[in-house]
């Protein structure tokens, strides 16, 4: 009896113990998960704060050359913000003014912390920008400038530049003389930039005559109707400076189509891969003066540090102008790109 007693007392004083041990344990393990806990949801409540933080983006419609090639930069900008800093983005595109006008009051009513613009025309979105800035969103605008001071920060390229580059190139390589054909774009301070660069330039150059001057509408299609009517009514030309890349090309296929030989020379202003590969082929394109519409970029990045509040360190970001002939046409061409 004595030794059963004993060993009763042994197993259960073992039995105590194991039972003081086991709760130690699945206490340290209850604090462990109670931190880990708060850990997530600290981290979700990170997270939650950073996707509060929306972009709206307000662009034209466009699926194929400068437009199309800026609308996928704005595009893959805006997601890989989205994927590493948590910053949502409500992306539209306009087929006109009108149209824009209606897609940014959504996008204010939409209460988006930032809005990135690309004005379809400056005259008939200054007033949408005065909207935006009444309602106390920041904008940033990209290429096409407004006629107020509604915008925080504006990031172009160097539109005035383009146009000086280009005259200077005219009297360079026409010797002072000869008759000139300027194809335009549509009202905005990208065509009046560029415009007033060309003959600013070319002011003073009493042996260079600008024989026609007309909106291509930054549209290849519209640029070889154009210049199919120009091309009938003006016997002599010399030389063609087009506004933009994409209207170059109908410029080109407009000559070609009418077999005339007397034009020396045209240029543009994008960065086309076409008119690179044009003028590495020594083809009629000879220069063309740099307007990257990787510039949205830029312009999306910006709206993104404005949202989480850090001051712009510019109000105005100007992407320079180079010209681009057949002498470095190599060190920008790029056989992969979608522009």
């Amino acid at each position: 009896m004595k030794k059963l007693l004993i060993l009763f007392l042994f197993l259960f004083v073992v039995t105590v113990l194991t039972a003081c041990g086991g709760n130690e344990d699945s206490g340290g393990d209850v604090e462990e998960t109670d931190q880990a806990n708060e850990n997530t949801a600290g981290e979700n409540n990170v997270k939650e704060e950073a996707t509060d933080l929306v972009i709206g983006i307000s662009l034209p419609d466009a699926t194929h050359g400068w437009m199309g090639a800026l609308i996928d930069n704005a595009e893959q900008q805006a997601k890989e913000i989205k994927e590493s800093e948590g910053i949502d983005y409500i992306m539209t595109n306009a087929a006109d003014p009108n149209s824009q006008a209606n897609d940014v009051d959504d996008l204010i009513s939409q209460g988006v912390d930032v809005i990135v613009m690309l004005p379809i025309e400056s005259a008939a979105l200054s007033p949408v920008g005065q909207k935006i800035k009444d309602a106390g969103i920041p904008l940033v605008i990209v290429d096409r400038e407004l006629e107020n001071d509604a915008a925080d920060v504006v990031v172009k390229g160097d539109n005035e530049g383009i146009g000086i580059n280009a005259g200077k190139y005219f009297i360079e390589q026409l010797n002072g003389e000869g008759k000139v054909v300027e194809i335009e774009g549509p009202p905005s301070s990208v065509t009046n930039q560029r415009g007033s660069g060309f003959k600013e330039a070319m002011e003073g150059e009493e042996g260079i005559e600008i024989v026609a001057s007309q909106s291509g509408d930054f549209s290849t299609e519209t640029s070889l109707e154009v210049m199919q009517n120009i091309l009938q009514a003006q016997p002599e030309i010399d030389a063609v400076f087009t506004q933009d890349d994409g209207m170059a090309l109908g410029v080109l296929q407009a000559i070609k189509e009418a077999g005339r030989d007397d034009i020396q020379f045209v240029t543009g202003a994008g960065g086309a891969k076409a008119v690179f590969e044009d003028i590495q082929d020594e083809g009629l394109m000879s220069a063309t003066f740099l307007y990257s519409p990787t510039m949205v970029r830029d312009g999306v990045q910006i709206a993104a540090d404005i949202a989480k509040g850090e001051e712009p360190e510019e109000t105005m970001v100007v992407k320079e102008a180079t010209q681009v002939t057949k002498e470095n046409v190599d060190e920008y061409y790029d056989p992969e790109s979608k522009f």
